[in-house]
């Protein structure tokens, strides 16, 4: 069977699902890594939106909502971040198990190491620097429930020789099998790309003045994965989560955000005497 890839002891376990998130299943945040902040997801035009800052580490928060494991394949620009293929819902992905956190923080290069994602130029992104520059400004999470095992029915003892039950089909040890031609999900490094399509843009590119943002391939860090078999329970995912991303400036500049106002200072209303509330510095 192929197997999928699925975080060790390093997923931490949510108590409860974050209702500012993205996603009912799942719910999916973007994380500024430098600031530790939660990046606020814009509603616009039946689209959410975050404001990435230039330069700024970032990670792609996922959690499990539901009772059952989930397998969310992960995109940023069209490139599926395991694999580095052109992003398609059959590829590999993080497996969670019910209550399940984790924060996605580059594009992986091995079981134990990612590149960091990194706010940057379009034109230095890792999409376009692959030839792959349609997509540059989105994150998508493609989730899937979990196909659950078969229903294995212990035989009755047998009363007599008319009652004795008939053998369970699978084999011996009275244990039903899988399925024949019952297929796992695809995964690992053996997947078959499937083109994206490119996004589709509800606000015009002439509206933005400033370079688009796109996601780099940063330094390498340390991330510890494993491997997992998972059975999806239908061919197409249960729930898609899509969160586009630019600069403060293009969103402001597309009318996505307000620009923030800066807030006067106080007056102070006796400036020549200080009051003193706490233990002064001793002197030196």
């Amino acid at each position: 069977m192929k197997r999928m890839v699925h975080f060790a002891a390093l997923a931490a376990l949510a108590m409860s699902c974050d209702a500012l998130a993205v996603g009912s299943i799942a719910n999916v945040a973007i994380i500024d890594r430098d600031s530790g902040v939660t990046l606020d997801a814009h509603y616009f035009h039946g689209e959410y939106w975050v404001a990435g800052t230039p330069g700024g580490r970032y990670a792609i928060e996922i959690r499990n909502c539901i009772g059952g494991r989930l397998l969310a394949v992960t995109s940023v620009d069209g490139v599926n971040v395991l694999s580095g293929a052109t992003a398609g819902w059959n590829q590999s992905g993080y497996v969670f198990n019910p209550g399940e956190r984790y924060q996605v923080t580059g594009w992986r290069k091995s079981d134990a190491e990612v590149a960091a994602f990194t706010f940057t130029d379009a034109a230095n992104s890792y999409a376009e620097r692959t030839g792959r520059p349609a997509n540059v400004g989105v994150i998508g999470v493609a989730v899937f429930r979990e196909r659950p095992p078969p229903t294995v029915y212990a035989p009755r003892i047998a009363q007599s020789a008319r009652e004795a039950p008939a053998p369970l089909a699978g084999g011996a040890g009275g244990f039903k099998g899988a399925m024949a031609g019952q297929s796992t999900s695809v995964a690992g490094r053996t997947a078959a790309a499937s083109a994206g399509a490119p996004a589709t843009a509800s606000v015009s590119p002439a509206n933005t003045p400033g370079a688009k943002l796109g996601t780099g391939h940063g330094e390498r860090e340390y991330s510890h994965v494993e491997y997992t078999e998972f059975r999806r329970l239908q061919p197409e995912p249960d729930e898609v989560i899509r969160i586009r991303y630019d600069s403060l400036d293009n969103l402001v500049a597309m009318g996505i955000v307000g620009r923030p106002r800066p807030t006067p200072p106080a007056p102070n209303a006796f400036p020549g005497s200080q009051e003193r509330n706490y233990v002064p510095d001793p002197p030196g």
